[in-house]
């Protein structure tokens, strides 16, 4: 990845902590604007016309880690940090150009994948994953209610009150499983379906690190097809 050079047009290191936590150390242009205007006070009106992707990557995890107003809309990222080293952008960007993906700008940042329940951003920690994986791991917890992930309840039903469905990684619809008598049969068939698309989204991913988690992550339930 080769980023933009000095520009009297761009925005320059400044001693200014980003997002409240992060230190821009590198010596290049993170970002060039453009005068598209002039406001009623005088002073010119710009637009971003290019940022530095390390810099978008590495934004984007602090905000999510320090940023209040990000909390309020999305509060599972309540005590969420970044790691001591990778408070220098630099730093940042040493480890995204060690990994062996190099399709990673248009991915996303993970934090909890290889660590279950993980909350700090590091090296150890961190992998890129594409849209069909990040979507497929994500719990959306603060949204399924109060029911087991994978279930939710038909009030209209006496017998089989209890629905199962599950994320298809490939169609990117949830797919319905089948109803059942009890939350936790539920779940259970939801967990056996989840290992069932997880071995199958494993084999077209290329990283080892994400084939391995995602052949065990969703391993073992007491119920049978």
């Amino acid at each position: 990845m080769v980023c933009k050079q000095g520009d009297t047009t761009g925005d320059l290191v400044s001693g200014k902590l980003v997002g409240g936590f992060g230190i821009n150390d590198v010596d290049y242009v993170v970002s060039v604007k453009e005068t598209i205007g002039t406001l009623p006070n005088g002073r010119r009106r710009q637009r971003v016309v290019w940022s530095c992707p390390y810099y978008i990557k590495w934004d984007r995890m602090i905000s999510r880690c320090y940023n209040r107003g990000f909390h309020k809309k999305n509060p599972t990222y309540l005590g969420c940090s970044v790691c001591e080293e990778w408070k220098y952008l630099s730093k940042f960007i040493e480890w995204v150009d060690s990994q062996p993906d190099r399709d990673w700008e248009g991915k996303s940042l993970d934090k909890d994948l290889l660590v279950c329940g993980n909350k700090i951003y590091s090296p150890t920690t961190c992998v890129f994953v594409d849209a069909s994986v990040n979507n497929f791991i994500t719990d959306h917890g603060n949204r399924r209610g109060k029911y087991m992930i994978g279930v939710s309840f038909n009030k209209n039903s006496k017998n089989l009150p209890y629905i199962a469905r599950c994320n298809d990684p490939f169609k990117r619809v949830p797919a319905h499983i089948g109803s059942y008598p009890t939350e936790q049969e539920a779940h259970d068939m939801w967990r056996l379906y989840k290992h069932k698309y997880a071995l199958e989204l494993a084999e077209v991913v290329e990283d080892t690190r994400i084939k391995h988690t995602l052949r065990t992550k969703y391993y073992g339930t007491s119920s049978k097809l």
